[in-house]
C-alpha cells in the first residue's frame, strides 16, 4: 500500500469514526426507486431507544410513528422534493417514553438527471434551545407575581380579536378595594398576597376560551370569547360567588366588576375596554355611596 493510498485509507476510517461517535443524528436515505435508509448512525439510538437503528434498515417507515403530527407536513414536503433545503427544519419527535425530543435538521438532497432520488442531512438535538424559547415566552405572556397572563399578552389578543378574529367576545374587568389599605396597615407583602388570592380564584375560572390576565396593580381583565351573554352573566355571578366565600376566611376581599359584551369583536375592542372599565368604576364607586 503506497502512502497516497494509505492515507486515503487513514482519513476515511478517521472520518467513520468521527460519524459513529457525533450526537448529531447522520444518515443517508434513497427516495427512489422506493424509500430506504442506506445508512444512520448510532446517535439515533440515544434519542429513540435501543434497536431503533436496526428498524430504520428494515422497515424504516416506523419510526416516522414517533413525528409529532404537527410537523408531518413539512416532512412530506422535504421528501417530496416541493421544499427550499438552503434553510433549516425545526420539527419535533416523540422518544420511546413519548416524551417530546426537538431537532435542527439540515437536509441535502441528490438529484440524478434532475430528479430527486436520495437525501442526506443531520440532525442537531436543540432541546435545550426550545426550553429557554418556551421559557422566555411564557416570561413574556405572564405575570410574574400571579401567574396570570401578562398585559403584554393581554394587548396582543386585544389587537388579535379586533384585528384578524370575528367572535362574539366579553371583557371583564375585576378591581381589588381597598388595596391601599392593606398596604398601609399591614406593609405590601400583604397585599401582594392579597393580590395572588385574587388571580388565584379568578384563574380558576379560566379556560379556552375564558382568559385571565393581570394588567395592572390590583386590576384584572378576563376575555370571554365565543360565549352567550347570558353566559357571561352567569360567569360574572359566579366569580362574586367565590370573592365572596373568600370573605369568609381570615382576610375580607372586596372586588369591582364591569364587564361589555359585543356579538362581534372585530373593530369593537377599546370600545368594549373603555364601556367594561366605565362600569367597573360604577360598580366601585356606588358601594362608596
Amino acid at each position: 500500500m503506497d502512502k497516497e493510498t494509505a492515507d486515503h485509507h487513514f482519513e476515511t476510517s478517521k472520518l467513520k469514526e468521527i460519524v459513529m461517535q457525533s450526537k448529531d443524528i447522520i444518515y443517508y436515505c434513497l427516495v427512489k426507486p422506493k424509500p430506504q435508509v442506506l445508512f444512520v448512525n448510532a446517535a439515533l439510538e440515544h434519542y429513540f431507544g435501543s434497536g431503533s437503528v436496526q428498524q430504520c434498515y428494515e422497515q424504516s417507515e416506523l419510526i416516522y410513528y414517533r413525528l409529532h403530527p404537527d410537523f408531518r407536513d413539512i416532512i412530506q414536503k422535504k421528501w417530496s422534493g416541493n421544499f427550499d433545503y438552503d434553510k433549516p427544519i425545526i420539527q419535533c419527535w416523540l422518544d420511546e417514553n413519548g416524551r417530546e425530543r426537538w431537532f435542527e435538521e439540515l437536509a441535502t438532497p441528490v438529484y440524478e438527471k434532475g430528479e430527486l432520488i436520495a437525501i442526506h442531512g443531520i440532525l442537531r438535538n436543540i432541546d435545550g434551545w426550545i426550553r429557554l424559547q418556551k421559557d422566555l415566552e411564557y416570561r413574556i405572556s405572564h405575570d410574574a407575581l400571579t401567574g396570570a397572563f401578562s398585559r403584554n399578552f393581554f394587548e396582543r389578543m386585544m389587537k388579535r380579536y379586533d384585528d384578524e378574529v370575528d367572535v362574539p367576545i366579553a371583557i371583564i374587568l375585576c378591581d381589588l378595594d381597598e388595596l391601599k389599605t392593606v398596604n398601609d396597615r399591614f406593609g405590601h407583602r400583604e397585599g401582594d398576597r392579597l393580590i395572588k388570592e385574587a388571580a388565584k380564584i379568578l384563574m380558576n375560572f379560566q379556560s379556552e376560551k375564558v382568559l385571565i390576565s393581570r394588567i395592572g396593580g390590583d386590576e384584572f381583565a378576563i376575555l370571554a370569547a365565543e360565549l352567550e351573554q347570558t353566559e357571561v352573566d352567569h360567569l360574572v355571578a359566579k366569580i362574586g360567588e367565590a370573592v365572596n366565600s373568600y370573605n369568609n376566611r381570615d382576610w375580607a376581599m372586596k372586588m369591582s366588576y364591569g364587564y361589555a359584551y359585543s356579538h362581534s369583536s372585530k373593530g369593537n375592542m377599546e370600545r368594549l375596554f373603555e364601556e367594561a372599565d366605565r362600569n367597573m368604576y360604577d360598580n366601585k364607586f356606588g358601594k362608596k355611596g
